[in-house]
């Protein structure tokens, strides 16, 4: 496991607003100070996390519009640490965002998990259950040496 980061493959603000302007959509300032808030955050952030970070540059339902734009165009990817909360992280290029937290109960603390599940182990559940197209998504809750 490592503390999630974003520093390595952490792509450049201008080369984030290229991709924009390569899929034909407008730099808005909003959609720029969003990816840079998604940049210098080491963990994902919910629309709220990232209203507050924006101090009142933009309301709410912009912060909502930008970021699932941003998702349909694969910059970033939601995430569900089992709160009802969407949380957001930026993807680098090529990332599928494919990976595990460990998350704190208490503090809400993350922390990336670098193995995950083999592709056999997704054949033999399709193999067993009938079902085809198999992916996983999973997540670890427990409490951080922080908060024990």
């Amino acid at each position: 496991m490592k503390c999630h980061s974003h520093e390595h493959g952490r792509a450049e603000l201008p080369e984030l607003t290229d991709k924009l302007r390569r899929k034909s959509r407008k730099i808005t300032g909003p959609r720029q100070a969003i990816l840079q808030i998604l940049r210098q955050h080491p963990h994902p952030m919910s629309n709220k996390e990232i209203f507050a970070e924006l101090k009142g540059d933009c309301d709410l339902a912009t912060v909502y519009r930008s970021l699932h734009l941003l998702e349909s165009m694969h910059m970033v990817k939601r995430f569900d640490l089992g709160d009802g909360i969407a949380r957001f992280e930026l993807l680098a290029e090529g990332d599928d965002g494919h990976h595990h937290h460990l998350v704190c109960s208490r503090c809400a603390a993350v922390v990336e998990i670098d193995d995950c599940f083999t592709r056999e182990l997704e054949e033999r559940i399709a193999a067993k259950s009938g079902f085809k197209a198999i992916t996983h998504r999973l997540e670890f809750f427990g409490i951080c040496p922080q908060c024990q």
